[in-house]
């Protein structure tokens, strides 16, 4: 795997999917060829992320397929991704986005709901998998001559935007791509690695088991507010990588209202997301009753979910920020795409090494708590087993999952990152645990 990453890096070609690189660049051949293309109207990306995570043997007086194996255990993944775009016309882009991925998760992606590395699918490979997670179009629609500098998106032209604009995107895309956005965790190369903190994590938001789904958003911006409206498909089975062919009839809206402001002069924004899913997921009823391994099995008809987040973040003083998110869903149904939570809390901190004359550097303290609903908890007390989570018996507590890490600039382009996570009550079974888990995470961008 080592090898693999560093013959990744020095052949230069895969880079940025969270951050954008800066000057100086860390291959200068391909820092003049990125000049060269911009100046033609193409855009060259790339970004290779490698994770190794694992924990010591922790107390476990029983498990099952939904555990985390209480065994001593490290797991490694892999991404990288060449991002290739091209201008066609005043304010319209095309967007491709190839990724190469390989490896693990550790217990295969099972066990917690807050599960501690984003870099892994639910679908892990031993051998490299290349694919395409985006392919989109976005038009950009000015309604005010005033201009802004944008905000670093590897997924853009590096211009200047109208103040007050309307963009449509539509195709292949992750919705973390638009929606339930947040300066200080939302980006897991960069920084927080749980799931409980990339997002809302009782938000059950429409992707595939990697995480990418097709639709269409609309987005207004003037500077102060932001209004974005997004349809997109969503996953035929529960945690199933096919999308489900029934346009119509399986869907997911979404709509997101931001609020932009300063507090003494330093920027914040307030976000609030409302997402309505129609999958063919089961009420927690309906599955008791056909026995708990009913799970996996597409019921009749499809059903309607509702979720909520709302999203915080404020700067506090130089190089220093605070975030919190809280989610809900209605507890009624499976949740069917991103994990096993129906409330949560989430917060913490972010500050850059301004302090110590090392500006490029990041560390974060961040914490998620999982609740569950009454069906969802008498579903795994019966012995359950979800897509995520389930020991086969459960004594209920809430989730809770914090997370430190350090995140240091080696070089232009090239990152390190020490983080540790403790998970209290894993899978929601205060029987498990804690966990102690600890990762290295190793980035190059260009």
């Amino acid at each position: 795997m080592r090898r693999t990453l560093i013959a990744a890096v020095l052949a230069a070609t895969l880079g940025p999917a969270g951050v954008r690189a800066e000057a100086p660049a860390p291959f200068p051949d391909a820092a003049a060829l990125q000049s060269r293309l911009a100046q033609q109207g193409w855009l060259l990306r790339g970004e290779a992320t490698f994770v190794l995570q694992g924990h010591p043997a922790f107390r476990s007086p029983y498990r099952d397929a939904g555990s985390l194996r209480p065994a001593a255990q490290a797991r490694n993944t892999l991404s990288a991704d060449l991002i290739l775009g091209r201008r066609l016309w005043e304010g319209a882009e095309f967007i491709l986005v190839t990724s190469l991925t390989r490896g693990f998760g550790v217990s295969n992606s099972t066990g917690l709901a807050s599960y501690p590395n984003n870099e892994a699918f639910r679908l892990g490979s031993a051998t490299p998998h290349i694919y395409t997670p985006r392919i989109l179009f976005r038009q950009t629609l000015a309604l005010s001559a005033d201009m802004v500098e944008a905000e670093d998106d590897p997924l853009r032209f590096d211009r200047r935007l109208p103040r007050e604009r309307i963009t449509i995107t539509a195709g292949k895309m992750s919705v973390w791509d638009i929606f339930d956005d947040n300066r200080y965790a939302h980006d897991p190369r960069s920084q927080f690695l749980g799931w409980g903190l990339v997002g809302g994590g009782a938000f059950d938001y429409a992707a595939d088991a990697r995480g990418w789904t097709q639709g269409v958003a609309v987005e207004y911006d003037n500077g102060s507010w932001g209004l974005r409206a997004g349809a997109f498909r969503v996953a035929r089975e529960v945690n199933g990588l096919p999308l489900d062919p029934a346009l119509t009839r399986a869907w997911q809206v979404l709509g997101q209202v931001d609020r932009f402001y300063t507090l003494r002069d330093r920027p914040g924004a307030v976000r609030l997301v409302y997402g309505a899913s129609r999958t063919r997921q089961a009420g927690w009823g309906a599955l008791l009753a056909e026995g708990v391994d009913s799970f996996g099995r597409n019921q009749p008809g499809w059903r309607l979910k509702h979720n909520l987040t709302l999203g915080w973040e404020q700067e506090i003083a130089d190089g220093l920020g605070a975030f919190a998110r809280l989610s809900w869903n209605d507890g009624r149904t499976q949740n069917w795409m991103f994990t096993e939570m129906d409330r949560a809390v989430s917060g913490g901190l972010s500050l850059r090494g301004l302090r110590w004359n090392r500006p490029e550097d990041t560390v974060g303290l961040g914490t998620n708590i999982g609740w569950i609903s009454a069906g969802r908890r008498a579903f795994l007390e019966a012995g359950g087993i979800g897509f995520i989570t389930g020991d086969g018996r459960l004594r209920y507590r809430p989730e809770w999952v914090s997370e430190l890490y350090y995140d240091a600039r080696l070089g232009p382009g090239l990152n390190a990152a020490l983080n540790y996570q403790l998970a209290v009550n894993p899978g929601y079974n205060a029987d498990r645990g804690p966990v102690h888990l600890m990762a290295l995470r190793l980035r190059a961008a260009f």
